[in-house]
């Protein structure tokens, strides 16, 4: 099973920078509802959102929205918490992504420990799954948090791809080689993989080719790269470097 290829890489787009332009000033503009809608007019798989404690970028009407306007997936990014939970059942998107969350952090830092904390996962993971939400833990590349997913019946895992993207050199092709590992562990324990964090044009390639991978999520990169060559555009290419990275897999 660890040779299994995915045909067609997913790519989910993460609108959350979209919302934090728009927060630095207040009002209403950019819209990243919008930003949603023309990236599925591109060819975005799905969209990702996630909706933090302290609402820094993402917030609880753009939820709203999004449910309401957009035909794509949409992949919440929640902290394991009762108020999360229950926005989570109130909306009942296609599928929650529970991720770590600190209130002083910029960005996600790392993943989740799955392994650490099954107790407090666990009735989450539940609820969610019997709420017919499709449950992923973003966790670092590591067999003992890949088993501990498995254990606590979430169904996919998404990969932190940031030590990877931040290193260059041979600490780069190691943690490449981490990634490769996690992702054929990950189907091996029956378990669907994405990947994502910090993904760019520079670095997306290496981790596209890796046949066990069913979908990626980036979203940073997206929007900062939007400003100098518009949003549409910025997805076409990515799309295009998964593509081209793909396809060298089933040429070989």
């Amino acid at each position: 099973m660890s040779g299994t290829k995915t045909a067609h890489l997913r790519l989910g787009v993460n609108i959350d920078h979209v919302a934090t332009i728009r927060n630095a000033r207040g009002g209403e503009h950019p819209d990243p509802v919008r930003a949603a809608l023309a990236a599925a007019a591109v060819g975005a798989d799905g969209i990702t959102a996630h909706l933090r404690e302290d609402r820094r970028h993402i917030r609880d009407e753009d939820i709203d929205r999004l449910m309401k306007e957009i035909g794509l997936p949409l992949n919440l990014e929640m902290a394991a918490t009762e108020e999360m939970l229950e926005i989570a059942l109130r909306h009942r998107p296609h599928a929650c992504c529970i991720v770590p969350e600190r209130r002083e952090e910029v960005t996600t830092e790392g993943g989740l420990d799955a392994a650490g904390q099954r107790e407090k996962l666990a009735p989450i993971i539940r609820r969610l799954g019997d709420a017919g939400i499709r449950v992923s833990l973003f966790i670092n590349p590591d067999v003992r948090q890949l088993e501990a997913a498995r254990a606590l019946g979430a169904p996919v895992v998404e990969l932190h791809t940031g030590a990877y993207c931040d290193r260059t050199g041979l600490e780069q092709a190691e943690e490449l080689a981490r990634i490769t590992k996690a992702a054929r562990d990950g189907v091996e324990l029956g378990l669907e993989v994405h990947a994502g964090h910090g993904l760019s044009f520079g670095n997306v390639k290496p981790v596209a080719a890796l046949p066990q991978i069913a979908e990626l999520n980036i979203g940073h990169f997206l929007i900062g790269e939007a400003i100098f060559i518009g949003l549409g555009p910025a997805i076409r290419q990515m799309r295009a470097l998964m593509d081209e990275a793909r396809a060298g897999v089933h040429a070989a």
